[in-house]
């Protein structure tokens, strides 16, 4: 069975800094796989936040590069985005995906909300 789920989520002011988190099951957790972070805004399509490639490199939205990290711990299957200087635009739902022997896997998502 696989599974992704998301936490960290919340309400964070213009400036703050917020961590999501996102545990995978061990049978898709490779430095292989393409995995990564999305998010959706109300009325707009899903976009790539911030990726590690099968290489594993990283990929960065340019509208977050410099300000989000994306990261992984092995030992627990663990994918992180940690969210620095964030705006109101970085408003969304953020999925976590990895991508597995040519399926796709998502988590349920996280609502992130940057308002005074």
């Amino acid at each position: 069975q696989v599974q992704l789920a998301e936490s960290g989520g919340g309400l964070v002011q213009p400036g703050g800094s917020l961590r999501l988190s996102c545990v995978v099951s061990a049978n898709i957790f490779s430095r292989h796989n393409p995995m990564g972070w999305y998010r959706q805004a109300p009325g707009k399509e899903r976009e790539l936040v911030a990726s590690f490639t099968s290489g594993g490199g990283t990929i960065y939205a340019d509208s977050v590069k410099g300000r989000f990290i994306i990261s992984r711990y092995n030992v627990d299957y663990t994918m992180y985005l940690q969210m620095n200087r964030v705006k109101p635009e970085d408003s969304a739902v953020y999925y976590c995906y990895v991508q597995s022997s040519g399926s796709d896997y998502w988590g349920q998502g996280t609502q992130v909300t940057v308002s005074l």
